[in-house]
């Protein structure tokens, strides 16, 4: 399927797609969220929006409010925040009264939520008058086909009204935006300007009087790359909005009640800087709408576009090749300025919002086959908040996008944290996770990092990427290593196929087929950017045929000795692992994980594959063979005396595990081998001395296709209310797993993993952005330690990315799980080994 980049107007499409979506009810919901500093969520999203100020990603309160006036009438009707604190208590003389509206609740897709109320007409007019509709559509847009968009940091907010009177808007934000500390003093100003023709793009306007204006707002001392309380305290926020809407600058509460009383502003800059909330400042703009004409009777629309944005520069430091830099943002490469930016990204929108519907919809068809309705709506839920970890660097000769660990710990750029992540990049658009590894591989190939085995994060704490010289990074050798080798092929094999139906991502195949044949740029630049349907700034095409062969080689072949290095070190450690944390580190420390034992020995048989792109045959044959056996050998220690599931540790008998790790397996395609032709021994080097192994018989798949009907079964029987715990430790599980999990599953057992996780998202008693640990029994709530809002929940694309990839025939070798019946299990029996009756 081809997509147009162009379409039908792009409101139209934003509210009609966004209208057929949404069955569950999070406790939280997106708004705007772009990136690590800007991050507004909704706030108890199954309450009026009106009951809670919105939040940043952490819980912390965001000065952000939305009041609608009747022209006609003295009734003022809040719609967002808790502007009505400041209209309150009533008092005769107020020259307004407070009413509330009706609230019909949230809609939303993976770029868009929707807000929607009715209010009714004032008693001036008709009883049979109709209430008029407002929306609020928040849009921070997902573009698989634009880089270039996707790297501006800056959201849209449009309102919609609909009916036959005459209503006023108003909307203000505070200096919560740009610090984390209540207490620091801020400055401001408002800039205003014309629309004219940039040197980039045909804006099409050189008319007087339309133009934008722009609140900017920042701490009047900033403290470069510093973070209070997660929040950036340095950058500025840009709140725009066409030149003929009102503005005013103030205290709260003056100009609140300023705009009940009139339904306007006064075009005023208060110009007394203060702190945060002393005498609350705020920056506000108020837009009058006209439904009510003599010359148009009956029921008319309208609305109006404002953008916020948060600008950084730089976004980060990073101890890059050439030593500690300050990294600029990527956008800046292509603007002039920030003016020049922020003019492209308001007059952009029908662009960026029809681009973001194409990738909505087709997500919603592909998750609807994939799982079901509950699947379309956890997805959508999922992508904004996989992207709002990330901030894009870098220049388009070597774009980087760096991460935050966020509200974990903060670190910067977490292998184990892109892992979970990786599928939603991997079916969105696969550069993006080039883009991710690529400060990572740079840094331990400059020499930086001492230690033999991958790195865990490039930073204790973003949007510092100072690295560990001293090699004292948080000790998970066997996780990254096969994390980082799990991800490098998958993203080869991304950019290997031939025809569009073939590529691993839907839009991979999309922009022109251009080649960068620059040896000092990086192997996936974006220096030739395309035009389509008069859309500009494509990116070109992602692989493909010989292109995506030539990509894979320069890639890999600038770093193969770190591929080799990372994989000699699974050979010494991975088959036994010694005592060291996984991913899961909240779990604690364990020996001989068979989990994490599995997920290393991927990694070799990775490897492998990866040799191939450069034709290494010797080393090809070698880590093919040492994987076999390894994985033989793995069977042996890993799974339980009666077969009926993984234990958690080989030696920890009574105990099983969620075998995450057996997706990557399937996604790289190794479950369709035969393993008939792998050597019946080899002598392995493994801990300094050669040990000759022995394998058993030949099996069908790299890891036998009874490990996943196993499995399978298992999750079945395991199932508590709210999904399948993560292992028998504890009754809570991680989402991200569990969907790596039920990617590999019958139909059957996906839809009941399904089931357990839409209920749960209804009634949860989490109150942060979705989290990706919590219970499976009670309230369904945090188990402590607390995660939310964290990037990970990218792994919920797991089905998605599957159903892509080995050219769309992954699922199809895993067909015979739905020929075979699910196995009753008494869990309690075969956890306690009484499952032979002779015990």
């Amino acid at each position: 399927m081809r997509f147009s980049h162009a379409g039908v107007t792009a409101t139209c499409v934003l509210l009609s797609s966004v209208a057929e979506a949404s069955t569950l009810t999070p406790p939280v919901l997106p708004l705007l969220v772009r990136n690590p500093y800007l991050s507004t969520w909704l706030n108890s999203a199954r309450d009026a929006p009106w009951t809670r100020w919105p939040m940043f990603w952490t819980g912390q309160e965001i000065g952000f409010s939305v009041l609608a006036k009747i022209s006609d009438s003295d009734l003022v009707y809040p719609l967002l925040g808790r502007p009505q604190d400041s209209l309150l208590p009533p008092h005769a003389n107020d020259g307004y009264n407070l009413s509330f509206p009706t609230y019909l609740g949230a809609q939303y897709d993976a770029s868009t939520t929707n807000l929607t109320y009715l209010i009714p007409a004032p008693s001036s007019f008709d009883r049979s008058t109709e209430p008029l509709e407002l929306i609020l559509s928040f849009l921070s847009p997902i573009t698989p086909t634009s880089t270039l968009r996707q790297s501006i940091p800056a959201s849209y907010l449009t309102v919609h009204v609909k009916g036959s009177f005459n209503v006023d808007v108003y909307i203000d934000v505070n200096g919560q935006w740009v610090s984390g500390d209540r207490g620091n003093r801020v400055v401001w100003d408002l800039q205003q300007s014309e629309y004219s023709v940039s040197d980039l793009y045909d804006f099409q306007t050189t008319e007087a009087g339309k133009g934008l204006k722009t609140w900017r707002v920042k701490r009047e001392t900033e403290q470069l790359l510093t973070e209070y309380q997660d929040r950036g305290e340095w950058g500025t926020l840009h709140f725009s909005a066409p030149l003929d809407v009102r503005h005013a600058s103030g205290t709260s509460a003056l100009v609140r009640q300023h705009f009940a009383r009139t339904g306007t502003l006064q075009n005023s800059i208060d110009d007394i800087y203060r702190g945060i909330m002393d005498e609350e400042p705020i920056f506000a703009f108020a837009k009058s709408f006209v439904l009510n004409s003599s010359t148009s009777p009956g029921s008319m629309s309208d609305s109006v576009l404002f953008t916020i944005a948060h600008i950084q520069d730089p976004v980060v430091q990073y101890a890059s090749e050439r030593g500690l830099t300050f990294m600029k943002p990527l956008w800046a490469s292509w603007f002039s300025g920030e003016e020049s930016m922020l003019k492209f990204h308001y007059l952009d929108y029908q662009n960026a919002a029809t681009l973001a519907t194409n990738y909505s919809s087709q997500l919603a068809i592909d998750a609807f086959a994939s799982g079901a309705d509950d699947y379309v709506d956890i997805v959508a839920l999922s992508a904004r908040q996989a992207m709002g970890a990330t901030s894009f660097s870098g220049t388009p000769d070597n774009p980087i996008l760096f991460l935050k660990e966020i509200s974990s710990n903060g670190n910067f750029q977490t292998i184990d944290v892109i892992f979970p992540s990786f599928p939603f990049f991997l079916y969105t658009n696969p550069r993006w996770l080039a883009y991710l590894l690529e400060p990572l591989i740079e840094h331990m190939l400059s020499g930086q990092y001492p230690n033999q085995y991958a790195m865990h994060d490039l930073g204790y704490h973003f949007p510092n990427a100072t690295g560990h010289a001293d090699g004292n990074d948080e000790y998970m050798p066997v996780e990254e290593c096969g994390d980082i080798l799990i991800m490098g092929l998958a993203l080869i094999n991304s950019l290997r196929y031939d025809t569009e139906a073939d590529a691993g991502s839907m839009w991979s195949s999309l922009g022109a087929n251009t080649v960068d044949h620059n040896p000092e740029s990086s192997a996936f630049a974006l220096t030739h950017l395309d035009t389509d349907d008069g859309v500009p700034f494509l990116d070109d095409s992602w692989g493909g045929s010989t292109k995506g062969l030539d990509q894979a080689k320069k890639w890999v072949g600038k770093s193969y000795k770190l591929w080799k290095q990372w994989t000699q070190y699974l050979v010494d450690f991975s088959l036994e692992p010694q005592n060291q944390l996984s991913t899961d580190d909240f779990a604690g420390w364990l020996a001989l994980q068979t989990n994490l034992a599995l997920k290393g020995i991927i990694g070799i048989k990775a490897m492998s594959a990866i040799a191939e792109i450069v034709d290494n045959k010797e080393d090809v044959k070698f880590y093919k063979n040492i994987s076999s056996v390894y994985v033989n050998k793995w069977e042996e220690f890993g799974v339980s005396r009666d077969g009926t599931h993984a234990k958690l540790a080989y030696d920890w008998y009574g105990s099983w595990t969620t075998l995450y790790n057996l997706y990557a397996d399937s996604l790289l395609c190794f479950h369709l081998e035969d393993s008939s032709a792998t050597s019946s021994s080899v002598l392995v080097m493994m801990n300094g001395g050669q040990k000759p192994i022995i394998p058993p018989p030949d099996t069908s798949g790299f890891v036998p296709k009874r490990i996943y009907k196993m499995q399978n079964d298992w999750y079945h029987a395991v199932r508590q209310r709210y999904g399948v715990p993560l292992d028998s430790r504890h009754l809570y599980t991680k989402t991200d797993w569990e969907f790596f999990a039920a990617a590999v599953t019958s139909k059957q057992v996906r839809e009941e993993i399904l089931e357990s996780v839409a209920l749960w998202v209804n009634e949860t008693s989490t109150d942060r952005p979705f989290t990706d640990l919590h219970k499976t029994e009670e309230d369904g709530g945090f188990p402590g330690p607390n995660f939310f809002a964290r990037p990970v929940v990218g792994g919920h694309f797991a089905f998605l990315t599957l159903g892509r990839a080995c050219g769309g025939k992954a699922m199809e070798g895993l067909a015979y799980l739905e020929e075979l019946d699910i196995k009753k299990i008494d869990v309690e029996k075969s956890l306690r080994g009484l499952w032979n009756d002779e015990l």
